[in-house]
């Protein structure tokens, strides 16, 4: 009779009978048994902590390499900003400012005269103020040729401060007799509005208003 067989039939009450090699195989199914549970319970949760610490340690590790890398570029992206900044106040200072806009005004009317374009109607609007320019609309109706247009364009482009004009609404159309010119004549009426800009000045600038909702002081109730 092997120990298999022996186990089979043996009488757990008197467990001493059984032979030297029944009693290996029990002792090692037994250490087997036992070697299972305290897998399961003991170290197989243990393993899988482990793993979840090697993920977290993973993401980490990857979110302060991304870090790190952006503060290696936080400082020539900063110097990049400020000289962003700087090119951009000195391209606003070519602008005029509220003190030169009105005689450049006289200056792009007198170019429109120079070029031989009759000015009937050259009429500032009233400013409107942006974040860090103001822009002033300008009513205009002028009669002249599309060479005399374009002596006048490049008369404005010599102007010791710089002039943009943006077009609104303008509508360029051959003139009648009724607009002042020969029937014809070729000459073009150039009609509608059109925008020039100024920088602000420091003490234009309104600063930013708080956002809403922080620190509100309470009244207590009487």
């Amino acid at each position: 009779m092997n120990a298999f067989q022996e186990l089979q039939r043996v009488d757990w009450n008197n467990p001493g009978a059984l032979s030297s090699s029944a009693r290996i195989v029990l002792g090692v199914g037994i250490l087997a048994v036992v070697a299972l549970v305290g897998w399961y319970f003991l170290i197989n949760p243990k393993m899988e902590e482990r793993s979840g610490y090697e993920a977290q340690e993973a993401g980490l590790r990857q979110d302060f390499e991304s870090k790190q890398k952006q503060a290696a570029n936080l400082e020539p992206l900063t110097e990049q900003l400020e000289l962003m900044k700087a090119m951009l106040d000195q391209m606003l200072k070519q602008l005029p400012n509220k003190t030169q806009l009105a005689d450049l005004l006289v200056d792009v009317s007198q170019e429109a005269l120079a070029a031989g374009i009759e000015v009937q109607l050259f009429k500032p609007q009233a400013e409107s103020v942006k974040d860090f320019y103001a822009e002033k609309p300008i009513l205009l109706r002028m009669v002249g040729s599309y060479h005399q247009f374009g002596k006048f364009v490049s008369g404005v482009a010599t102007l010791p401060r710089v002039v943009i004009l943006t077009m609104h609404d303008v509508a360029l159309t051959p003139a009648t007799p009724a607009a002042g010119a020969k029937s014809g004549s070729g000459a073009l009426v150039l009609e509608g509005t059109v925008k020039t800009y100024r920088y602000l000045d420091d003490e234009e600038i309104v600063p930013e208003a708080p956002v809403a909702g922080v620190a509100a002081t309470s009244v207590p109730a009487k």
